[in-house]
């Protein structure tokens, strides 16, 4: 599996390339790898615009090296715990819904869901553009939505609704893990 195309096919033709992903005899280490190696975009990113750069709010400067190398920590354990929560949560769900129960296709439609923010991270390198970040997350709830028909095989009544739970469930995950380890990692004054 090309990384690099992988990422650009789901960013360029998602439906398309979820035929092609539902097709692959793949186990979950090739999505982690995946998941693992996109995460370092916006890390790398971050540890260098928070770290060298900084931010500059009302005169007032923001950054060192020590931040950016928390606020790295932070991103990259927040995308991959981030994942593989949702994808438990995603999984728990599926028989309610009557879709397709595997971790192992949860996660990848969570992990490849998560390519658009993870190359848009790369805007993590000049702070004041940091916002655009999330906006990119929007596409990859569209990502999501459009495999989660192929992949977890949800029948389409219930697709709307297994939908906006996965969304939700991906929402909460994501809030109460950024919580803690901004908590453990950026506000900390120990590390």
């Amino acid at each position: 599996m090309n990384i690099y195309q992988r990422a650009k096919n789901l960013l360029l033709a998602p439906a398309k390339e979820w035929q092609s992903i539902d097709e692959e005899d793949v186990n979950s280490s090739h999505v982690l790898t995946y998941l693992l190696v996109l995460a370092l975009i916006p890390a790398v990113a971050g540890f260098i615009g928070m770290g060298f750069i900084g931010l500059n709010v009302f005169g007032i400067h923001s950054g060192s090296i020590g931040w950016g190398f928390r606020n790295a920590i932070s991103s990259y354990l927040g995308i991959v715990g981030g994942a593989y929560i949702s994808a438990f949560v995603i999984d728990f769900l599926a028989d309610k819904f009557q879709a397709t129960s595997s971790f192992n296709v949860a996660f990848k439609v969570v992990a490849y869901s998560y390519t658009p923010m993870c190359v848009a991270g790369v805007l993590y390198l000049i702070p004041s553009l940091s916002f655009l970040v999330p906006l990119a997350g929007l596409y990859g709830l569209y990502i999501l939505y459009t495999g989660m028909k192929p992949m977890l095989k949800v029948p389409e009544d219930k697709m709307m609704g297994y939908f906006i739970v996965c969304l939700l469930s991906m929402i909460v995950v994501s809030m109460v893990l950024g919580a803690i380890l901004v908590a453990i990692f950026v506000n900390s004054i120990y590390f």
